[in-house]
């Protein structure tokens, strides 16, 4: 078996939605010196192109399956599985509310199949989970202060830490929350070694931003093909942003540090930005762009403020965020440009 606390050992990692923006990403970096196993039901658009750009990578398998096909994964966990980076989600709130039976039995149910098999199969692995902060709610209890541009804390802290208050506010919120203390609750009953990651809004290469999901992919790219916008609510909601590189970083210190439990995963304190300064970071940097901006009312579940507080994390493995927003856009900018 690889040994989770030697990275010079090669593991055995099964990526779950491995052909998705973070999952090819995760892909890409952990492929260099393990064996990778991705698991995808090629639901999203974007994925099968995704999946082309490690197709020639000799120690990567492809499943196409679904996260609740428990025949597929008891085919899989045949094999040793040292890591399993739980990454296949329904992601958007949106789609939450329209279709909560599809979200439900992706989120909820697919993270309980996956654990029953990893219970049955192969207790002694290390499970991942990328959890949201969606699990904490609109978090209306919070004091805010409005500014020109931006909401911003009241009391001036450094962003939401893993103490606050869960509340599974909308569908999504629901059954990602269900799964994230399934995840918990396997590691207390079970020995099951877990971690739960509550992440922030990720960006970066690879990622096909909707509307309804990876909104800073989709503001880039609207701007870049003159698509017209629509803000629900003021523009003022805030939150920070961590470039995908940041956060496979993350995992590897995770995996080499054997660390469980749950933690706040995102851009943090210093690389916050709202929608209307993201707006604005558009056109000055996409000048000749027609793009029109329109507001709507604000949509159910939506938090006026997500910062997270990277305490926790940084002061147990060492990990924080290396690239700024500025950075990060500007690489960002670069994918969107050459891959049109």
């Amino acid at each position: 078996m690889g040994n989770r606390n030697n990275r010079n050992n090669i593991m055995n990692i099964l990526i779950t939605g491995g052909a998705g923006f973070i999952g090819i990403n995760a892909v890409k970096h952990f492929a260099s010196d393990n064996n990778i196993i991705i698991l995808d039901n090629l639901s999203k658009k974007g994925s099968d192109v995704n999946l082309k750009r490690v197709e020639n990578l000799h120690n990567v398998q492809f499943y196409n399956a679904d996260i609740t096909n428990r025949e597929i994964l008891n085919e899989i966990f045949n094999n040793e599985i040292d890591v399993v980076l739980h990454l296949a989600a329904q992601t958007a709130v949106t789609l939450s509310v329209t279709d909560p039976v599809d979200d439900f039995n992706t989120n909820a149910y697919g993270t309980f199949v996956l654990l029953e098999t990893i219970r049955d199969k192969a207790p002694d692995c290390h499970i991942i989970y990328a959890s949201t902060n969606k699990v904490y709610g609109n978090l209306s209890d919070i004091p805010l202060v409005e500014k020109e541009t931006r909401y911003w804390f009241e009391d001036n802290i450094l962003g939401v830490n893993e103490n606050t208050n869960l509340d599974f506010y909308s569908p999504y919120g629901c059954s990602k929350g269900a799964a994230d203390q399934y995840i918990l609750d396997y590691n207390r009953i079970y020995n099951i070694k877990s971690t739960c990651l509550r992440q922030s809004c990720i960006y970066g290469q690879y990622q096909n931003g909707t509307e309804d999901q990876g909104w800073v992919a989709w503001f880039m790219k609207a701007y870049l093909g003159n698509e017209d916008i629509t803000i629900y609510g003021g523009g003022k909601q805030v939150r920070d942003v961590l470039y995908v590189d940041d956060l496979i970083k993350c995992y590897d210190a995770i995996i080499s540090k054997s660390i469980t439990g749950c933690f706040n995963v995102g851009g943090g304190h210093n690389n916050t930005l709202s929608l209307i300064e993201t707006l604005d970071w558009m056109k000055q940097n996409i000048p000749n762009s027609s793009t029109n901006i329109s507001y709507d009312i604000t949509r159910p579940g939506d938090q006026q403020i997500f910062v997270s507080d990277n305490t926790k994390l940084k002061k147990l493995i060492g990990w924080e965020p290396t690239i700024t927003v500025d950075q990060g856009f500007e690489r960002l900018l670069t994918y969107l440009t050459d891959n049109k």
